[in-house]
């Protein structure tokens, strides 16, 4: 709008806030253009390479692990073997095309990642390959010479690379294995944890979660989390979905924990945060609906009217107006639902029960809806 069309419009009452001026704007878009760019190009990352191994800090190998964790060299790996690898690597540059980065029967050591650029492997039978980003290759994990099989030469301007010493690559890969503890029942391996540091001082230490069977991804709520794995019951109700068929897997379960004194506060925390975050799981539902409303019932049941207060507010929190339309037959027949209220009681009026099977449930009535 013009300023003569915005002219009549009263602005009294909004609050004032800071304008950001053109330069500052610019700053913002560079900023934003800089940390977008999806290749090497970004500044920053550049930097975190060019450092010495020693010279990284956490903030760099963070950085790093952002950009490699999509390249395919290191898709299999874990997050705390790419943290690794991340703190050794080292960064180098190939400016010509046509350069001969290893040769025939060349010893190996060490395992390379192309960053930018192309090579190709030309092999001693005259067969030929070319490899791009995210390709890698050079020596196994292993401590045993290794030669190279083929020449490996640039076939662009520019090709960039990480490239990790050998005793650090067998070292970190090798010895993922000690790092991590299996879970068996009945000789069958259900989940498995993977030891982590979170920074190099050692006090943010402690096992997560990497893989287990959906049965032991549930029974992990309830379960103490590491220092490591705070999120776990959060990351959990956000991904469920892609390996259970339904939400009453985790529902029954929780129901069935309730009754055990010293899981009801774990039980109790992982339903409120379930509906706190994931509401739509609920009302969409009518089977999800009566689990809810059965939870309800232990808390009261249980006297916990602290938690029995805490799920009132969640769930009003995310209460929705609806327009609902019920035809009765006739005067006279039932309603197939109870009202609970009124001026007389001091509150509003609320739906108390709905039958289930009725056309006021296939209507979507829900108990605690406000008339």
């Amino acid at each position: 709008a013009t300023e003569s069309e915005m002219g009549d419009v009263d602005l009294t009452g909004l609050p004032e806030a800071p304008v950001d001026s053109e330069d500052e704007e610019e700053e913002e878009d560079e900023d934003i253009d800089r940390t977008s760019d999806p290749l090497l190009g970004r500044d920053v990352v550049r930097e975190c390479l060019e450092k010495e191994p020693a010279d990284k800090t956490d903030d760099d190998i963070e950085q790093l692990l952002e950009f490699m964790h999509q390249l395919p060299a290191f898709a299999n790996m874990t997050m705390s073997v790419r943290r690794e690898l991340c703190s050794v690597m080292i960064f180098e540059v190939v400016e010509q095309a046509g350069a001969i980065i290893l040769e025939d029967g060349q010893e190996l050591d060490s395992w390379y990642v192309i960053l930018n650029g192309t090579v190709e492997i030309t092999y001693p039978d005259g067969k030929s390959e070319s490899l791009c980003m995210g390709n890698s290759f050079g020596i196994t994990p292993s401590l045993d010479k290794q030669y190279m099989n083929g020449v490996v030469r640039t076939k662009v301007d520019d090709c960039q690379f990480v490239c990790i010493a050998q005793q650090d690559y067998w070292r970190i890969l090798n010895h993922v294995e000690k790092n991590t503890h299996k879970v068996e029942e009945e000789g069958e391996i259900v989940m498995v944890k993977e030891h982590r540091e979170l920074d190099r001082s050692g006090t943010r230490k402690g096992h997560i979660v990497i893989k287990a069977t959906p049965e032991r991804l549930i029974m992990h709520l309830i379960e103490e989390h590491s220092i490591v794995d705070p999120t776990y019951i959060e990351d959990f109700l956000l991904t469920y979905r892609t390996f259970l068929t339904s939400p009453l897997e985790v529902g029954n379960k929780l129901l069935e924990w309730f009754t055990v004194d010293s899981l009801r506060d774990k039980v109790t925390r992982v339903v409120l945060l379930w509906v706190n975050n994931h509401f739509n799981d609920f009302e969409g539902d009518p089977a999800m609906t009566r689990f809810l409303e059965e939870f309800e019932k232990n808390l009261e049941d249980t006297k916990m009217k602290g938690h029995l207060r805490l799920l009132n507010i969640a769930c009003a929190a995310k209460a929705k107006w609806r327009q609902i339309t019920l035809q009765k037959p006739s005067r006279d027949s039932p309603l197939f639902f109870s009202l609970l209220g009124g001026s007389d009681k001091g509150f509003g009026i609320f739906v108390e029960t709905v039958e289930i099977g009725s056309k006021a449930a296939e209507a979507g009535l829900k108990r605690g809806d406000q008339v």
